[in-house]
């Protein structure tokens, strides 16, 4: 693939008009009046038939795994695409960081990871009770991993515990910077069983928690410096009691708990992030160009310069690269592939790393206008910022890569 086809380009002018239409009149709410997004989200998701398309793609998949699981002969398994294009799932992503990335953070998280989570380890059972209303957002999902002192150290560093009480578990810790924690109805809690063995040895496990459970906590929105369109917050758990039907996958073996599940999670992340740097870097890009024709200083307009000329360029290279990253994830899901873990992080670190230095190149272009609030490189800048760190630092990626290089 290399370049968008007709089908791809109708999309992406439908999205643009409804972002004009119903984000663009409320952007300053959704950035600065603490407006949650999912509403205006599942407007999206109407207006578009992505609601019906996830019901009947997930029915398509289930009852495939119930025909699977009975020993019927079945057919190819459902692509999770519907159509099997992945164009379709990232170009609403990328036309939404145009403008808030934020929002596409607060979707991620519920119908990608939070749904994720349940569907690639959790029993038939688990996935018709949770999934169908996490891939429609008539249910908003958070899925709970970090903690303050667990961070780049995920599992190493992980202080939340689960202890058998009979038939139950007993939960108990703290988790931070969850996206969605504050409004969140389903919850994805990761957390280490206690058998009064050493912290290092303790198997992880996943449970899901709905909202309004005794002792399940989730604190108002935490203060950012960008993405302000996706609510972040805290939960704390104290002595939440679940059955084992909360487990997901209902079973405590390691090869199906939370580490090989956390893993595919944050592999799926690390995929989402190149759409999102496209989006951003796009949109920077033409807003320079614009403002590069329009303003004039030494009386000529700043674009005949070859210095902004020569960042106007390096824009235009990184949006192609990004851009061809994207192209290939498209073509692997339409191949029935994906990354490998390596080439995922690889994908992250470098569409991260060039979305933050074209923002922030934007704002050098603007001069002190970029630096003000009314001109949108101000805003995408501190957005941008925040691929580097979350879904695994660049430092993190770098290791994943250097790992599988000498493997």
């Amino acid at each position: 693939m290399y370049e968008w086809s007709d089908e791809h380009l109708m999309l992406q002018q439908a999205m643009r008009d409804f972002v004009a239409k119903e984000i663009l009149p409320i952007k300053e709410e959704l950035e600065h009046g603490d407006l949650p997004p999912y509403d205006v989200l599942r407007k999206l998701y109407s207006t578009f038939g992505m609601d019906e398309m996830a019901r009947s793609t997930f029915a398509k998949r289930i009852a495939h795994e119930k025909a699977v699981a009975a020993g019927e002969p079945v057919e190819e398994k459902p692509s999770r695409h519907g159509g099997g294009d992945a164009g379709y799932t990232l170009i609403p992503i990328i036309e939404l960081c145009r403008h808030c990335p934020g929002m596409v953070t607060a979707m991620g998280v519920s119908v990608g990871l939070t749904a994720s989570a349940i569907q690639a380890k959790g029993t038939i059972a688990q996935k018709e009770r949770w999934v169908p209303e996490l891939l429609t957002l008539e249910k908003v999902g958070a899925w709970a991993i970090t903690e303050p002192n667990s961070g780049s150290d995920a599992f190493g560093s992980m202080l939340s515990t689960a202890r058998r009480d009979g038939d139950e578990y007993v939960l108990n810790g703290s988790k931070t910077f969850i996206t969605n924690g504050p409004y969140a109805d389903t919850i994805v809690f990761i957390a280490k069983l206690d058998e009064g063995n050493d912290p290092k040895d303790r198997k992880v496990l996943s449970f899901v928690l709905d909202r309004g459970m005794p002792g399940l906590e989730q604190p108002k929105p935490l203060r950012k410096m960008g993405m302000h369109s996706s609510p972040t917050g805290e939960l704390f758990l104290t002595d939440v009691r679940v059955g084992r039907d909360r487990l997901i996958g209902e079973t405590e073996e390691v090869s199906k708990g939370g580490r090989d599940g956390a893993k595919a999670t944050f592999q799926q992340e690390r995929a989402g992030v190149a759409a999102m740097s496209l989006g951003i870097i796009e949109q920077c890009l033409e807003l320079c160009v614009q403002y590069a024709k329009e303003r004039v200083q030494f009386g000529q307009r700043i674009g005949d310069f070859q210095l902004i000329q020569q960042k106007l360029a390096k824009m235009e290279v990184a949006r192609m690269n990004v851009q061809n990253l994207v192209f290939r994830t498209i073509e692997l899901s339409r191949a029935g592939k994906s990354m490998t873990f390596a080439e995922a992080s690889a994908m992250k670190l470098y569409s991260a790393q060039v979305a933050t230095e074209v923002a922030l190149e934007a704002v050098q272009l603007h001069g002190g206008n970029g630096y003000m609030a009314e001109f949108q490189v101000e805003q995408l800048a501190r957005d941008a910022k925040v691929l580097q760190i979350y879904a695994g630092t660049d430092e993190i990626q770098t290791v994943a890569i250097a790992r599988a290089l000498l493997a």
